[in-house]
């Protein structure tokens, strides 16, 4: 008789992540519980994807996945070793995590925010310290330095928030920190500001962006980071050696080089978020003033898991965060305005 081996005692006794609710095959809803871009990708995306030559399937893929860096170097005004890419961004916050953090090192970071980067932590034996975010979702800063943090992650905008910390504060933080700043701009194409510039003042701050959300192509798994050319170089020993296939590479780089029409896509979210939102005001919820594809509201009442199942029910799903601290609230991503009219009809009627 065979034994079932023992994970690592720190795998044990962690939880997993705990992904967004995705509908079964076949079922018909209403989907703005993960912050998908509510449009498909650009044509060029699909062309990309049909023009793909077989041959290029039977052989290994491009280990830097070298023509989207030289795309993203060029989109971005940076060099191409300056851009290290990877399957989703969730593995580059990984590989940032195995490059610069180690068993009982600490990583800082304000909370409430990405709920992965705890379980990447707790893989890696890492330490984590975290400090409620300063007033008006502000950062944190002399509460992040007191933490002797090696490391400090942070969302801008933030998730479940949705806020913004300026780019003026963020380069007061690097000023002051002498660790890895990782900046998780997973959401920033639907922000007014971004923190690129900094990349190319501070060699210890990380730029981490997704495509899933501003360009349509969550399905695709695709993420890269922006830094130092030394920081890259870092992260290339720890990544896996064939990290992004052929065809997602391909079709990564032709997304990327559309900015006319990912950017109509951003403009159809920024504007669908103002009328939902003030839609929601006059309902009587409360509603964070977001720079993301998303809005975190507190229901009137207070109840947000009763209306959450409400919605579930009425094939409309958002998300709902059982936490302390996030049991009255609701995150709802931006959908189209079909989308957005058939949530406020249901809310209507309850």
């Amino acid at each position: 008789m065979s034994l079932t081996p023992k994970a690592r005692p720190n795998v044990e006794k962690m939880s997993a992540y705990t992904p967004g609710e995705q509908p079964r095959p076949g079922e018909r809803v209403v989907k703005l519980n993960t912050n998908e871009n509510p449009f498909p990708p650009s044509p060029r995306v699909v062309e990309a994807i049909r023009g793909i030559d077989p041959d290029r399937l039977r052989r290994y893929p491009s280990p830097s996945a070298e023509d989207f860096r030289q795309t993203a170097a060029r989109v971005h005004g940076v060099s191409p070793d300056m851009i290290v890419a990877g399957n989703g961004s969730d593995e580059i916050l990984a590989m940032a995590m195995r490059t610069y953090l180690g068993p009982d090192d600490v990583l800082a970071y304000p909370d409430p925010t990405y709920s992965l980067y705890p379980v990447l932590a707790e893989v890696g034996e890492v330490k984590v310290v975290t400090v409620p975010w300063a007033a008006g979702w502000d950062l944190p800063i002399d509460a992040l330095l007191a933490t002797g943090a090696r490391a400090i992650f942070f969302a801008n905008p933030n998730a479940p928030t949705g806020t913004l910390v300026r780019t003026s504060r963020v380069r007061e933080l690097a000023t002051r920190f002498s660790g890895l700043l990782l900046v998780d701009e997973a959401y920033v194409d639907f922000a007014e500001e971004n923190g690129l510039s900094l990349v190319r003042e501070f060699s210890n701050v990380m730029i981490c962006r997704t495509l899933s959300k501003g360009y349509g192509l969550a399905g695709l798994r695709f993420g890269y980071a922006i830094a130092a050319p030394a920081v890259v170089s870092a992260m290339n020993k720890v990544k896996d050696s064939y990290n992004c296939d052929a065809v997602a590479v391909s079709a990564a780089a032709a997304a990327l080089e559309d900015q006319d029409y990912a950017r109509r896509t951003w403009e159809h979210v920024r504007a669908e978020r103002v009328r939902l939102s003030e839609s929601l005001r006059q309902r009587g919820w409360q509603v964070i003033p977001s720079q993301a594809n998303f809005i975190l509201v507190t229901c009137p009442g207070g109840d947000a898991g009763a209306t959450y199942r409400a919605l579930r029910a009425k094939g409309i799903l958002v998300r709902f965060f059982d936490k302390p601290g996030l049991q009255d609230k609701l995150r709802i991503t931006i959908g189209t305005a079909e989308e957005n009219d058939q949530l406020l009809a249901a809310l209507s009627a309850s």
